[in-house]
């Protein structure tokens, strides 16, 4: 199956009340665990590839080549997206459509309302003509997320919400909520009632970032409120880590990449698959 937009499945799981996780690549064999994972379990997936973790696999004209392979390879059959995580700029995001990503996010959040819905409405106005589709976000997510570290939590405005939505078109809205980037200090505090303010007078898919962490309980709350998209990074990381630590710690002859990068990979594998059914995404490919 050829890559997609986000734009259907995120509505669809909207409309059936899941969501569709975004997981993020950071070399090949994240990438290999997702899309086995997504295959297993017959489920829509979202590969979030950071600005940080393009440059590192290559850049982004490496990366869609990366994917498209091992789909063909793998004889894919789910819907698979790859989507531009965090652009900083309508130059970034340029730069992954014309490379071949079918999604991307403008995160011009850090910037005032107006200027954050005029750099929005432009990548919209650019990623629509080329059949991608576009996240954008209000408030700020705590945390950090490649070298950008955010300090504290700000809650989205559902006002400013509306008005972003109302001026730029864009096809899933990522609201800061209480939400973190890496590991939790302490109980994550989503704010559901604003949660389901935005949503109903949006009327589109929204985005939880940080979704590492956070309880099943309150992952079928946001899912029950409009959450259609939640990004998970971290729990990948570390379940990936912890095998190469182990491995590495037990035998201090092994040095074939192979012997504890597969399996890392296995592990990704068994996480993703883990939160697919966790937000209610296998099966509904």
């Amino acid at each position: 199956m050829a890559l997609v937009s986000m734009t259907d499945m995120l509505n669809k799981a909207r409309k059936e009340g899941y969501a569709v996780g975004q997981f993020n690549i950071n070399n090949l064999e994240f990438t290999q665990a997702i899309l086995q994972a997504a295959e297993e379990e017959q489920s829509p997936v979202i590969l979030g590839v950071s600005e940080g973790a393009g440059k590192y696999m290559g850049g982004f004209k490496a990366v869609v080549p990366m994917v498209k392979g091992l789909m063909e390879s793998y004889g894919t059959t789910v819907p698979v997206a790859i989507h531009l995580d965090h652009g900083s700029s309508f130059e970034k995001c340029k730069e992954a459509v014309d490379a071949g990503f079918t999604s991307v996010m403008i995160d011009a959040s850090s910037k005032p309302l107006e200027e954050n819905i005029k750099i929005t409405a432009e990548v919209v106005e650019y990623a629509h003509k080329h059949g991608a589709s576009v996240e954008a976000e209000l408030g700020v997510v705590g945390g950090q997320e490649d070298d950008v570290i955010a300090e504290g939590v700000i809650y989205a405005d559902p006002k400013e919400c509306e008005e972003l939505v109302k001026q730029t078109d864009i096809d899933c809205l990522a609201p800061a909520l209480g939400s973190v980037h890496g590991p939790y200090k302490g109980e994550p505090n989503l704010g559901f009632k604003e949660m389901e303010e935005i949503s109903k007078q949006s009327d589109l898919p929204l985005v939880l970032h940080g979704g590492t962490g956070i309880p099943t309980k309150d992952i079928q709350r946001a899912i029950s409120l409009g959450t259609a998209k939640i990004n998970v990074n971290t729990e990948n990381q570390i379940a990936s880590t912890n095998v190469i630590r182990e491995i590495l710690n037990n035998d201090k002859e092994v040095y074939d990449p192979r012997k504890y990068l597969g399996p890392a990979r296995d592990a990704i594998k068994e996480t993703v698959q883990g939160k697919m059914r966790e937000f209610g995404s296998s099966g509904k490919a």
